[in-house]
């Protein structure tokens, strides 16, 4: 650079501090208004909850709303700073920033009613729209639009802004650390949106600060005009560059959604496991958006060829848990570091930035709608995982279209032998051949990393049987849900089939006797809901202290229906289920037979149980809350606004029953304190403690408290033995609609074992 043109662009500063201040400013306003964009994420999800539930697809659908709302603030940049000066667009996008300000603070949209029983996505997309629409649609302009003004000034970085977007993801990435640590457990829903509207006040004033410096020391138009010196690029070449940008940021923002649910289906659904993958997402922008990238991509393609054969590898999901984590979490990270460290290698001169973020907006919602909306319908499992994992593979920088063309026979007759060796395992082979072919795949792959195409060819074969090997393995079938993916299947003994979701037992019933013959007697419950066992234990106790008979029982979670056989003839039992695809499993009777052997006239209701149940009639004997999925906790189930409904449909001498059993909460102390709001007594029998596990007969010990009135009301289980009052911790703040603290609850579980 020309001393000429350094003193040209340091016109407007009187030194460097001058210019160190004019970037501190950009810094900041940029990461504040990331902070305050990733806050509203959960702190608004959560405010859904009571309305819809727990289930990871809120999260899912919720991603999918900010990812579109994200690309139409970056248009809205995109548009302001390419057809309008800044004199103009500075005070349009301000009074943007009013009007989203006006409408805080953030809350659920009134007359929104109750969710419908089935396109739940769609009622929540809308929701979402109406409720924090506007103010994130103004915070999501505010990235690109001020890297944008910052271009445009005479700063000695201002011809290649775009370290300011790592300045945009650590606000980001704090954001989402501090919710579950720092904010969630110390703030109310109603003090953080509060907080949030302060920061937001805050934000305008910082932009309307910048929008005046950026004028003030904006640089000449000729050389915002000028740009580079390269030629200008022929209308098919920018097409191919914005379709480039929009397939490497596809890849990862899909990745981001499918790993997210493969490892809550198949490897563990613990709570607060959506954190992870998108604070890894977050910083691998922070690390590849620089000049050298650590590691480097080198090492990366080897560690993602790595990674991925043995990710795709059925065996996988064998792994102990810290194992499949590490090997799925590390995958992602490595291919989102490929593909952003490709985008910012790519990335045009500062005059096009604008539309550069514009076009990763659109691949990221591309990729959040394909994960989130299209593939719970298109697949039975969570299948776009495999298939953005070998689509991750065409991201290597070191593979072009070129490299295909010279290789193309090579290609075709590597193709052609992966094709030919998957239909002789179909036809000739033994199914256990599929399990070595697979193997051999992985090999070959690892061999060969360093030739990208060969990669890609063995990944697609790779991926093949795996699928094939999972659908040889497994004797049943998959449904999936808006609320996730349930497996039917029978035990390796062909005694029982079982229902699972993501990696919770729901239920299992016996469909052949020891010697093989079909079971056709009257179905036992097991699992979790044997005779013998906590909830049929309590059951009986409410039932022998009201005579031997009950006349009005709600259920709130159906499974399999296993809780049917508890019932007695002359029983009136409702089942509150807010999944349809559950309702269609336990009504079939040539899956299950609980439902139409055991209780054939019990209602079942439709929707979520805070909604279905206010609209029951009261004087229930007895109500019964098994509603955790797949380790999914719907802690709206648990505050004192739910027990106020409990006890409120409860007789008053009634009892209240619920199933804890949890891999990594305790919440025996959780629901004790808000059943004390509500002059409640808890008692819990802890399963672990007494109860023979018998595996090959599915019978597995559970966690359940019972809730009443009155320690009589109870019966046998009040009386000194199994069962023990819980005494509430006044000191703790219960969890309402308004407040909850999952990490309470983990550190709780870990002070137990």
């Amino acid at each position: 650079m020309t001393m000429a043109a350094d003193g040209a662009r340091h016109a407007g500063f009187s030194g460097a501090s001058r210019a160190t201040v004019f970037l501190a400013l950009f810094v900041a306003t940029i990461f504040l208004s990331a902070l305050l964009l990733f806050g509203v994420q959960p702190m608004f999800t959560k405010m859904v909850l009571p309305v819809l539930g727990g289930s990871p697809s809120v999260w899912s659908v919720a991603m999918v709303v900010f990812q579109a709302l994200l690309l139409a603030g970056y248009a809205y940049a995109h548009a302001l700073a390419r057809y309008l000066p800044l004199r103009v667009a500075a005070p349009l996008h301000l009074a943007v920033m009013g009007c989203a300000l006006a409408a805080l603070p953030i809350e659920l949209a009134a007359g929104w009613g109750r969710p419908p029983a089935d396109g739940e996505a769609v009622w929540l997309l809308g929701l979402f729209l109406v409720s924090v629409g506007l103010p994130f649609f103004a915070l999501s302009a505010n990235g690109p639009l001020l890297q944008a003004w910052f271009s445009r000034s005479n700063h000695p970085h201002a011809r290649d802004p775009y370290f300011l977007y790592g300045a945009s993801n650590i606000g980001s990435f704090a954001a989402l650390i501090a919710y579950p640590l720092a904010i969630e457990p110390l703030l109310t829903l109603r003090d953080q949106s509060r907080t949030w509207m302060l920061g937001f006040a805050l934000l305008a004033g910082l932009i309307a600060i910048c929008a005046a410096m950026a004028a003030r020391n904006a640089s000449a138009p000729s050389r915002i005009a000028a740009g580079g010196t390269a030629a200008p690029a022929s209308r098919r070449a920018i097409w191919r560059q914005r379709l480039g940008w929009i397939a490497l940021s596809l890849v990862p923002s899909g990745l981001l959604v499918s790993v997210t649910a493969h490892i809550s289906t198949d490897v563990a659904a613990a709570p607060l496991l959506w954190v992870a993958p998108l604070a890894l997402f977050l910083l691998t922008f922070v690390l590849a958006f620089r000049e050298r990238m650590v590691p480097s991509q080198t090492v990366l393609a080897c560690l993602q060829v790595f990674g991925t054969a043995m990710a795709l590898l059925p065996m996988t999901a064998a792994f102990p848990l810290g194992i499949g984590l590490a090997l799925h979490l590390g995958l992602f990270f490595v291919n989102a570091m490929i593909c952003h460290g490709a985008l910012y290698k790519r990335r045009p001169d500062a005059e096009r930035l604008t539309e550069f973020y514009l076009c990763l907006s659109f691949g990221g919602m591309l990729g959040g709608i394909f994960c989130g909306l299209l593939a719970p319908r298109i697949f039975s499992t969570v299948l776009e995982y495999p298939i953005l994992l070998v689509a991750a593979l065409l991201c290597r920088p070191d593979l072009s279209a070129a490299s295909w063309r010279e290789n193309r026979r090579p290609l075709a007759i590597l193709a052609g032998l992966i094709v030919l060796a998957l239909l002789i395992n179909l036809t000739i082979l033994p199914r256990s051949w599929l399990i070595v072919s697979a193997l051999c795949l992985m090999g070959a792959m690892i061999a060969v990393w360093r030739r990208p195409q060969n990669v890609v060819l063995l990944g697609v074969g790779l991926a093949l049987f795996s699928a094939t090997v999972s659908g040889a393995l497994t004797s049943g079938a998959s449904v999936r849900s808006f609320f996730g993916v349930h497996k039917i299947a029978t035990s390796a003994d062909g005694h029982f089939r079982t229902l699972s979701h993501g990696t919770t037992l729901h239920g299992a019933m016996r469909i052949t006797n020891e010697d093989g013959t079909p079971f056709t007697g009257r179905p036992e419950p097991v699992t979790y809901f044997t005779m013998d066992g906590g909830i049929g234990r309590a059951i009986a106790a409410v039932r022998s202290r009201r005579g031997g008979r009950l006349d009005t029982v709600a259920v709130v979670g159906l499974g399999a229906g296993s809780l049917a056989c508890h019932a007695r003839p002359a029983e009136n039992w409702t089942f509150l289920e807010i999944d349809p695809e559950v309702v269609r499993i336990a009504q079939n009777p040539a899956l299950f037979r609980f439902l139409d052997a055991c209780a054939p006239d019990a209602r079942i209701v439709l929707g979520d149980a805070r909604l279905t149940l206010a609209d029951e009639p009261g004087g229930k004997n007895l109500i019964v809350v098994d509603a955790f999925s797949s380790d999914s906790i719907p802690s709206h189930l648990m505050t004192r606004e739910a027990l106020a409904l409990y006890a409120a449909k409860l007789a008053p001498d009634g009892a209240l029953v619920v199933h804890i059993s949890n891999r990594h909460l305790e919440l025996r102390h959780i629901l004790a304190r808000a059943a004390a709001d509500k002059g409640l007594v808890t008692f819990v029998r802890d399963g672990r403690l007494m109860d023979s596990i018998d595996g090959p007969r599915f019978r597995q010990a559970s966690i359940v408290v019972a809730i009443a009135r009155d320690a009589t009301h109870l019966g046998a289980l009040a009386e000194p033995g199994e069962w023990t009052r819980v005494v509430p911790d006044m000191d703790r703040r219960p969890w309402s609609d308004d407040f909850s603290n999952v990490v309470e609850a983990m550190a709780d579980k870990m002070a137990q074992e």
